[in-house]
C-alpha cells in the first residue's frame, strides 16, 4: 500500500517514561484529547517497558496546521516519529480513534509494528455511526461545518478556544476513512491483543467481536465497563497488556499463520450484514439530534431519511420517529414567534423576505383568523403554506399554548405517517437497491430523493389547488409556446451558425442593422433607438431616461421633473434602458409607485407615456436596395383576462381555466393579496397590462390585417431610421381598423436582429412551423447583411461582441429591476 505524501515539516511532541532497553510500546491516544488519554496506562507499563505517548498532529501540543490528518497520514506521522527515535520497531496501542491509526500502520508498514493491541478501538466501517461511510462523511461533515463556523464566524472573545472539541477532533473525523480498515485487519500477520467494554457507548463490543473474527490470531480481554478505561480504570489494563507484550517478546503469541484453523476459516466468511445492530448510546444520540435539526432545512427530507435509515437498521424507527416530531414540532414553533416578536416587519427582512410576501401574510392571517385548528391542520398537508400560515398566527398573537396544541396534533397525524410509508418503501425497495450495480449509497439516495418528490407529489394531488398548478407545469412543458429559451432555440442557433458558416462570417447577421450597435444583438439602448426613429413624433410614444448615476435619494424628484417637462401624467411605463423579453417592465399608477420603482432600479431607466388602445407586434424587413420594404409578420396581443361568475374567487378563475393555469404562478404571485376575492358574475379581471408572452398576453398570429395601407405606414416610420432594414415594431393602436388602415400607429419599442416574429407563440401554430418561420427570419437578415457589408458595413468583431454578451449576462445575473 501507497503512502500519502505529506509537504513540509510538522511537530511532534511525545512524552516517554521506562528504559531505552526495555521493549518500547507507542500508546496512540484517541479524539478530541491528547497523549493524556492514555498518559495513566504508560506512567504504570514504564516498570517494565519503554512507553512513548506522542500527541497525535492535530491534537494536543503537536503540529496543527497539516495537510492532511486522515487515518493514513497519522500512521505515516508515527511512522517518522519512530524514525526519529531510531526505533526499528515498537509494539503499538491504539485507543480509540488511535487504533485506526494503528491498524493503518500495521497494514502500510507490518514491519515497524511488532504487536497490534486495540483499546476500545475503530474499525470496520459497519459499527460506526450509522455504518455507511458517506452517510457519516456528511454527518461529520456538518459537525465540522458547524464548530469551524463557531470558532471564526460567532463572537466568543476566546471562550471556545483551547477546547476538546475543536476543529482538529471534527477535522479527524471527517477526514477519517474507515473502509480500508477491514482489509487492513484481515491482511495483518502478527500478533494482536482486542480490549474492549461491554458498556461502550461510543464504539460498541460488537465492532470489537468482528475485530476478533478478523483477527484469529489474537487475544482477547472484555470488561464489564465503558469506552473511557485508559484514564478511568487504567490499573485494570496493565496485566492483559504486560502479559501479551511479554508473551510477543518471548516469541509465544500467536501469529496467523499458527491460530485454530477454525478461527482462521471463519475470518474468511464475508460479512454478515443481518445481525448488524442499530446505532446505540452516544451514537444514537449524535444521529437522532441531527434528524431532528435536519428538520428545521427540509421536514420532508429528514422524514424520509429517518425512514430509510431505520429500514437499513441504523436507527430504531421510534427514536427516529420521536426526533423529527419534536424537530418539526420546536420548527413550526419558531415560526410563531418570529411572528409575534417581529411582526410583520419580518417580510422585509431576508431570508423571509424571499419566501413571504405581505400580501401572502395578509391572506393567511384572515385565513387562521376564522378557522384556527383547520386551516393548521391543512398547511401541513399542503406544501409551501406552512410558512406564512405559522408567521401569521404569530402575527395576530394566537394564544401560544392554544397553537401549539394544533402544531401538536398535526405534526403526531403528519411524522408517523410519512416516516412510516418511507419505512415501508425502503423496507420493499431494499433488496432491489442491493441487488444493483456499484455502490448501494447512490441508489439508496436517489431512493430518497424519489421518496421525497413523491410525498411532495401526493400532498399536491391531496388539493384541487394543488392538482391544477401540478397541471400547469405539465402544460408549461407539453406546450411549446411556454418552453424555456434553452429549450426551444438550440435548433434555430444550429441554423444561424450554419448561415454564418455559409456566408462565411459568424457575426455577420450584426451587420444588418448598422444603426443600431452590433444590429441590435446586445446592448442597444432603446432611448437612443426610439430617438432616432423620431423624437417628438406623435408616432414615437414619449419616452425620458433617468440616468443610472442619479443619487439614489434624488431619483424621485427627477423622475417626476422628467414626466413635468415632457408633459407626461399618470399612469406611466418604467422599463430598464437596456433589457429583454418584458424583464423589468411595469406600470406606474402614481408617485408612490414610480418612486418606489426608480428608487429599486439599477441602471438607466426610462419613463414612457402610457398608450392606450390594442397592442401589436409587427415585424419589417427592407433590403437595402429595394425601393419598399416589407411586413414578415403581424403578432396581435391579447392581454390575460379571468371571466368572473360571482361564485369562485380569483384563485380559482385563474386555476380552473384551462389557459391561465399554464401560466398561474405568474398571475398568483401578481394578485397574492386579493385572491380570495369574488369578482361579480360577468366581470373582466385584466390579469395584465404588459404585452409580453412570458407576463401572461395571447399571442395569436395577425397576418389578416396586413394590408397596403398599414405596410405603407410601416415602410415610412421605418425610413425615419438612417441604418435599420429589419425588426419588430411593438405598437398600439386605437382598434383593429385603425391598424389596417395605418392610421393612429405610436411605436413602443422598436428591436434589431435578434427580435422575434412573435406570432410563432399562436397556439393553434405547430413548434416545426415556429422553427421554420424564424429560419425564413434568419435567412433574410443573413441577406440584408450580406448586401450591407457589401455596401461597406463593418460586422462586429466576435471577440467585441463575445465581450458584449458576457457583459450583458452579467447584468441580467444582477436582481431584476421590480
Amino acid at each position: 500500500m501507497g503512502w500519502r505524501a505529506t509537504t513540509g515539516t510538522t511537530r511532534i511532541v511525545y512524552r516517554e517514561a521506562g528504559a531505552a532497553d526495555a521493549p518500547a510500546i507507542v500508546l496512540l491516544h484517541g479524539s478530541p484529547g491528547g497523549g493524556g488519554e492514555v498518559w495513566p496506562i504508560a506512567r504504570l507499563l514504564s516498570d517494565s517497558f519503554h512507553v512513548i505517548v506522542p500527541d497525535l498532529p492535530g491534537f494536543g501540543w503537536s503540529g496543527r496546521d497539516i495537510p492532511d490528518q486522515s487515518l493514513v497520514a497519522e500512521a505515516a506521522y508515527v511512522r517518522a516519529l519512530l524514525d526519529s527515535l531510531h526505533l526499528a520497531s515498537a509494539h503499538v496501542l491504539g485507543f480509540s480513534l488511535g487504533g485506526g491509526v494503528a491498524e493503518e500502520l500495521a497494514a502500510r508498514a507490518p514491519e515497524r509494528v511488532r504487536s497490534l493491541t486495540l483499546l476500545s478501538a475503530i474499525g470496520v466501517q459497519e459499527f460506526e455511526l450509522l455504518g455507511d461511510y458517506h452517510l457519516n462523511h456528511a454527518l461529520h461533515g456538518a459537525q465540522y461545518a458547524l464548530i469551524w463556523a463557531m470558532e471564526n464566524l460567532a463572537p466568543h472573545f476566546g471562550a471556545w478556544d483551547g477546547g476538546m472539541m475543536d476543529q482538529g477532533y471534527a477535522r479527524s473525523f471527517y477526514e477519517a476513512d474507515q473502509r480500508p480498515l477491514r482489509a487492513a485487519l484481515l491482511g495483518w500477520q502478527g500478533p494482536a491483543l482486542v480490549i474492549h467494554g461491554t458498556q461502550d457507548p461510543l464504539v460498541p463490543v460488537a465492532a470489537a467481536r468482528e475485530h476478533l473474527r478478523l483477527l484469529p490470531q489474537a487475544d482477547s480481554a472484555i470488561f464489564n465497563t465503558d469506552h473511557f478505561m485508559p484514564f478511568a480504570e487504567p490499573q485494570r489494563l496493565v496485566a492483559p497488556i504486560s502479559d501479551f507484550v511479554r508473551q510477543v517478546e518471548a516469541g509465544r503469541a500467536t501469529v496467523r499463520a499458527t491460530a485454530d484453523p477454525a478461527r482462521v476459516a471463519r475470518s474468511a466468511r464475508p460479512f454478515d450484514a443481518q445481525g448488524l445492530p442499530s446505532a446505540q448510546g452516544f451514537s444514537l444520540f449524535i444521529a437522532l439530534v441531527l434528524l431532528a435539526l435536519a428538520t428545521l432545512l427540509s421536514e420532508d427530507l429528514a422524514c424520509v431519511t429517518a425512514g430509510v435509515l431505520a429500514a437499513r437498521g441504523s436507527v430504531p424507527f421510534v427514536p427516529a420517529t420521536i426526533a423529527c416530531y419534536l424537530g418539526i414540532v420546536a420548527g413550526d414553533q419558531l415560526l410563531y414567534l418570529l411572528g409575534r416578536t417581529v411582526g410583520r416587519a419580518v417580510v422585509r427582512l431576508p431570508p423571509v423576505s424571499w419566501f413571504l410576501t405581505e400580501q401572502g401574510l395578509a391572506r393567511a392571517s384572515h385565513w387562521f383568523d376564522g378557522h384556527g385548528l383547520r386551516v393548521v391542520l391543512t398547511s401541513r398537508f399542503i406544501p409551501g403554506s406552512r410558512f406564512p400560515t405559522y408567521v401569521a398566527a404569530g402575527v395576530l398573537r394566537a394564544g401560544f399554548f392554544r397553537f401549539a396544541g394544533y402544531l401538536a396534533i398535526a405534526g403526531a397525524l403528519w411524522t408517523p405517517a410519512l416516516v412510516g410509508a418511507s419505512y415501508l418503501a425502503a423496507r420493499s425497495g431494499r433488496s432491489l437497491v442491493e441487488a444493483l450495480p456499484g455502490a448501494s449509497w447512490p441508489w439508496a439516495l436517489a431512493g430518497v430523493l424519489a421518496m421525497v418528490f413523491l410525498v411532495r407529489l401526493v400532498t399536491e394531488l391531496a388539493t384541487h389547488r394543488g392538482r391544477r398548478l401540478l397541471l400547469g407545469r405539465w402544460r408549461r412543458w407539453t406546450r411549446w409556446e411556454f418552453w424555456p429559451m434553452w429549450l426551444f432555440y438550440p435548433p434555430v442557433a444550429v441554423y444561424v451558425l450554419w448561415l454564418g458558416l455559409k456566408h462565411r462570417s459568424l457575426t455577420l447577421f450584426t451587420a444588418a442593422d448598422p444603426g443600431i450597435p452590433s444590429g441590435g444583438v446586445v446592448g442597444e439602448s432603446k432611448a437612443a433607438i426610439l430617438s432616432a426613429l423620431g423624437d417628438g413624433d406623435p408616432r414615437v410614444a414619449t419616452t425620458r431616461i433617468l440616468p443610472a448615476g442619479t443619487l439614489v435619494a434624488e431619483r424621485a424628484a427627477a423622475a417626476r421633473r422628467l414626466m413635468d417637462e415632457a408633459g407626461l401624467t399618470f399612469p406611466v411605463i418604467g422599463k430598464p434602458d437596456i433589457g429583454e423579453r418584458g424583464d423589468g417592465v411595469a406600470l406606474l399608477r402614481d408617485s408612490d409607485a414610480l418612486a418606489h420603482y426608480v428608487t429599486a432600479a439599477g441602471g438607466d431607466t426610462l419613463i414612457q407615456e402610457y398608450v392606450a388602445g390594442e397592442e401589436f407586434g409587427i415585424f419589417y424587413w427592407r433590403m437595402p436596395d429595394a425601393e419598399r420594404g416589407r411586413i414578415f409578420s403581424i403578432t396581435t396581443k391579447r392581454l390575460p383576462v379571468a371571466l368572473g361568475d360571482g361564485i369562485r374567487t380569483l384563485e380559482q378563475l385563474i386555476l380552473d381555466d384551462d389557459r391561465l393555469v399554464a401560466q398561474a404562478p405568474i398571475f398568483l404571485r401578481r394578485f397574492d393579496g386579493t385572491l380570495d376575492r369574488i369578482p361579480a358574475a360577468g366581470a373582466h379581471i385584466v390579469l395584465g397590462d404588459r404585452g409580453n408572452h412570458c407576463q401572461g398576453a395571447l399571442f395569436l398570429d395577425g397576418k389578416v390585417h396586413i394590408t397596403p395601407a398599414l405596410e405603407t405606414a410601416i415602410d415610412r416610420l421605418a425610413r425615419r431610421f438612417p441604418g435599420f432594414y429589419v425588426g419588430r415594431f411593438d405598437v398600439r393602436v386605437p382598434d383593429v381598423a385603425a391598424l389596417e388602415e395605418g392610421r393612429g400607429l405610436v411605436v413602443l419599442e422598436l428591436n434589431g436582429v435578434t427580435s422575434e416574429a412573435t406570432h410563432i407563440y399562436d397556439p393553434d401554430l405547430g413548434l416545426l412551423a415556429g422553427w421554420r418561420t424564424l429560419f425564413a427570419q434568419w435567412r433574410i437578415i443573413f441577406a440584408i447583411a450580406a448586401e450591407n457589408v457589401r455596401r461597406g458595413v463593418r460586422p462586429t468583431p466576435l471577440g467585441e461582441l463575445i465581450q458584449g454578451l458576457r457583459a450583458h449576462w452579467a447584468r441580467a445575473g444582477s436582481p431584476p429591476t421590480p
